[in-house]
């Protein structure tokens, strides 16, 4: 190729085109750094949150229902489930039949859920599934076979 204009913007293009991919190449590897289905709020996987014994963060999770349980009938009535979350990690879910529906949940259901973690050695439980009733703080919900349970 001649030495030139024409030249200097085949390399600018050539230069463009190049940061290009490799922005976009970036963009993909940020996106998929964490475990599918887990999105916390400031950026932490429930996983951290385990590892690090650390409670009271409003976390949203994607899982399977593993196992379902009796439920809580002790003071607020709780219904009990157990969710597997796509890194393997197990929750125990308390969803209050008091404040919000029951989630008609059978093993083997996918189900996206937004709740308060609180860590335990077993995986951690996730309550909070519900609307604030005083509105004083965010609630969270419970998807389920185009549902929103709150």
């Amino acid at each position: 190729m001649e030495e030139g204009p024409g030249r200097a913007i085949w390399i600018r293009m050539g230069v463009m085109v190049a940061f290009l991919v490799v922005a976009i190449v970036v963009q993909e590897i940020v996106t998929s750094s964490e475990p599918p289905g887990i999105d916390v709020t400031g950026g932490e996987t429930v996983s951290e949150l385990f590892a690090d014994q650390r409670s009271g963060e409003m976390v949203t999770v994607d899982g399977t229902v593993e196992r379902t349980l009796a439920d809580d009938n002790e003071g607020s009535r709780h219904q009990r489930f157990i969710i597997r979350l796509a890194n393997g990690l197990t929750l125990l879910v308390a969803h209050n039949l008091d404040l919000a529906e029951r989630v008609p949940l059978e093993v083997g259901d996918n189900v996206r859920i937004r709740g308060e973690y609180e860590w335990n050695p077993q995986g951690g439980v996730l309550h909070w599934t519900h609307h604030d009733p005083v509105g004083q703080r965010e609630g969270g919900w419970i998807e389920h076979a185009g549902e929103r349970y709150r």
